[in-house]
């Protein structure tokens, strides 16, 4: 299929349901060059009759214009048939619009079972059935985009419409998981909530309501959300009157009204229902995932009251931190920390996360003089975590907190080029937010560590400050890296360690001198036994294991980690790693097999795919390039003024950078996370927008002689993602790029 602009020329087939909306839908599209199925029962609005006038009448108009059309006139029941219709005219399916509907309005208390089920039919399960029938198809094909029609009422309600309602808001749900479940195959899937002049609603709409209303009005919105370059996913918007906005939910603070030792009761909610209900600095999770996280923060403060349930970075006296003021620390910035290493600090590390010569597989890991010695990509972790300890957080001004009280809860890793085995590498650390936890508040860290100019490695801390909650400040940030839970089956594999007694002695040699972890009166005055093992060296051994059995020990393939610490672990006791393969992420937590505990939970870590992996061929033709000299000037002004770069642009470009027509090299110009930052090979996660140019042309481009626009329509520049963010990148090209 030829690909260019938004639908200038033939693009895709498509395939819609039902007129009205569907009418203007179908004619909007087929003005685009697209191929339409026309589905139409041809009943009235409460869904009795049928007719194939309606459905043929669109057709005419289409073809009369020059399109391609059929008409179909099944029941959105039959979704196999109305597949089959567009298979057999156009031979394959790319978009599906689900916008069949009736009306049935009574009050709840008369609505009947018939009023109820055949609302739901052609609504809800009319949808699914259209849409299952073609998911196959689209995921074959990689790609797809599906429309769900929801309402007003479904989101508010409505009187007289509980059954229409109900069924609306299904929608919802099933395309916000539609979403989930296709986006690795590109299929991705919206919703609408339109206004507009229909059959449904000529009979209650006013002629100049109808005209404000149009169902034109609402298909440049649907146009939009079907196109290969909107990234849009599981996403729901209001649409009418030639107004469009994006709805999401919203969430308050809450209160956690149990404690670990005393009944829940409503009279506890009774008394914080005030703060339950209180709007003020409301988050606004969209996923799952972070839905669930803030219950896994609730179990860990509920925890933490009594003894201690995450890692400690240090020991847990018995006197509470005082409130931590968030609003002056969010975004300061600490002296940059400088981390001189030599080959036996990676050695020393593996030693420590457990490695051994018995594995002949770790000896790149452990021995200089291998001609695979390389670093554990775990090792990331080190330098970041030595410009916390050596007095990072001290040196904030006004930051009183009990440092007896410091608990680390979770910890996320993010690599971006192999750690070199020796050298001088800079951490730059951010206070990126500050929670109230209630019991607690938790400061998130932001560490990114150069080497050089190249950003080796970004660090997330989330530390957890026993009693220095309560300031009113917010529960959750969007800044925050979340956990994950595993899939609901048996683990892919299982590798089981038995830690020796001296485990934390050795680790501590890595750089944390925190005496918890070896002297036992200290551990003592932290309500422990005796002294326990370092989360971060728990973490170590799970990491190596995911890279050993789903990277083959490939450190070029790893991307990134991400773990919670629930429970410490004892030197001497057993950890058993457990891991569920999804894709090119890889699920795992820790257990203590002894006692069954959970150590570490809600643990991924997210692998590169060989596809994405850049080779040694590319890498030695990047070296003859022209554009390497300008990525290189961009990064080193990006790097002086990336902060305001950041704010204005806030968007992941990637490069592919082309030499006798294959991909030389890769470039990607991050100015959404962080300070800002460019560094060579695929983006680290998704890119925004991905441009496609010969190193000629680049270099055209950069220097004025070539018309960006010009480059795109004549086929030089090629673009994939959000193409308005290109105007954005434009600026970036005029101020950044100049030699």
């Amino acid at each position: 299929m030829k690909k260019n602009s938004l639908f200038l020329s033939p693009l895709f087939f498509f395939f819609f349901l039902n007129l009205g909306l569907g009418r203007a839908y179908a004619l909007a599209f087929a003005e685009r060059g697209a191929s339409v199925v026309v589905n139409d029962l041809g009943g009235d609005f409460k869904g009795h009759g049928k007719s194939s006038s309606a459905a043929d009448k669109v057709v005419e108009e289409i073809r009369a214009k020059g399109g391609k059309a059929v008409a179909s006139y099944d029941s959105v029941e039959a979704g196999e048939n109305l597949v089959k219709k567009a298979l057999e005219a156009f031979g394959r399916i790319d978009i599906v619009i689900n916008n069949a509907g009736i009306l049935r309005d009574r009050s709840f208390a008369r609505i009947s079972d018939e009023d109820w089920d055949i609302i739901h039919r052609v609504h809800l399960k009319g949808s699914f059935l259209v849409t299952r029938a073609a998911w196959n198809h689209l995921k074959n094909q990689k790609f797809g985009r599906i429309i769900m029609t929801s309402s007003a009422a479904g989101i508010y309600g409505n009187f007289g419409q509980a059954n229409y309602s109900a069924a609306k808001l299904g929608l919802l749900g099933l395309a916000n998981t539609l979403a989930v479940e296709g986006r690795k195959y590109n299929i991705h899937c919206n919703t609408i909530a339109p206004t507009a002049g229909s059959r449904m609603t000529q009979t209650i709409m006013p002629p100049d309501m109808l005209d404000a209303f149009k169902p034109e009005y609402v298909s440049p919105l649907v146009l939009w959300l079907c196109h290969e370059s909107c990234q849009e996913n599981g996403s729901l918007f209001e649409v009418g009157a030639g107004w469009i906005g994006k709805l999401r939910w919203e969430r308050t603070q809450g209160a956690i009204v149990r404690e670990k030792t005393l009944p829940m009761t409503p009279e506890a909610v009774q008394d914080k229902w005030g703060k339950i209900c209180d709007f003020d600095n409301a988050s606004k999770p969209r996923t799952i995932q972070e839905s669930v996280s803030l219950l896994n923060d609730v179990l860990s403060e509920i925890e933490s009251e009594e003894g201690v349930s995450m890692n400690s970075t240090s020991s847990t006296g018995s006197v509470a931190s005082p409130s931590i003021d968030h609003t002056k620390y969010v975004g300061y910035k600490m002296p940059p920390s400088v981390y001189k290493y030599t080959h036996l600090e990676p050695i020393l590390y593996a030693l420590g996360v457990g490695m051994s010569t018995k594995d002949p597989d770790h000896l790149k890991f452990l021995f200089e003089g291998s001609e695979e010695f390389c670093c554990l990509p775990s090792f990331g972790v080190i330098p970041a975590q030595a410009s916390m300890l050596e007095g990072g957080l001290t040196s904030v001004p006004g930051l009183d907190i009990d440092f007896t009280k410091l608990l680390h809860g979770e910890q996320y890793l993010e690599m971006y080029k192999p750690f070199p085995t020796s050298g001088e590498l800079t951490s730059e650390m951010t206070i990126a937010d500050v929670l109230d936890k209630g019991s607690g508040a938790v400061i998130l860290l932001d560490v990114h560590t150069y080497c050089g100019k190249d950003l080796l490695c970004y660090n997330q801390f989330s530390l957890f400050v026993v009693g220095a909650g309560g300031f009113g400040g917010k529960r959750t940030s969007e800044k925050a890296k979340v956990t994950v839970n595993p899939p609901n089956r048996p683990p892919d594999a299982v590798f089981s360690d038995v830690t020796t007694v001296d485990q934390a002695a050795l680790y501590r040699l890595s750089g944390d001198w925190n005496p918890l972890h070896i002297d036992p009166s200290y551990a003592a005055l932290g309500g422990f036994q005796k002294p326990i093992l370092h989360g971060l060296c728990s973490f170590g051994f799970a990491t190596r294991h995911v890279l050993k059995h789903f990277a083959n020990n490939d450190v070029t393939k790893f991307k990134a980690v991400k773990v919670r610490f629930a429970k410490p672990v004892s030197p001497g006791q057993t950890l058993q790693t457990e891991m569920w393969k999804d894709g090119n992420r890889i699920h795992f937590q820790t257990k203590v097999k002894e006692t069954g505990q959970v150590a570490i939970s809600g643990a991924y870590v997210d692998l590169i795919s060989a596809f994405n992996k850049p080779s040694t061929q590319r890498a030695m033709k990047a070296a003859e390039l022209q554009s390497d000299l300008v990525f290189e000037e961009i990064r080193r002004r990006i790097k002086e003024v990336g902060n305001q770069l950041v704010k204005k642009v806030n968007a992941v470009f990637q490069w592919d950078i082309t030499k006798g027509g294959k991909t030389a090299v890769q470039w990607t110009i991050d100015l959404k996370n962080g300070s800002g930052t460019v560094y060579q090979g695929p983006a680290q996660g998704s890119a925004d927008t991905i441009f496609t140019l010969s190193d000629e042309d680049f270099m055209e481009v950069v220097q004025g002689n070539l018309n960006p626009q010009k480059a795109f329509f004549s086929g030089k520049l090629k673009l994939k993602g959000n193409i308005m963010l290109s105007q954005k990148l434009e600026m970036i090209l005029k101020d950044y790029a100049k030699l």
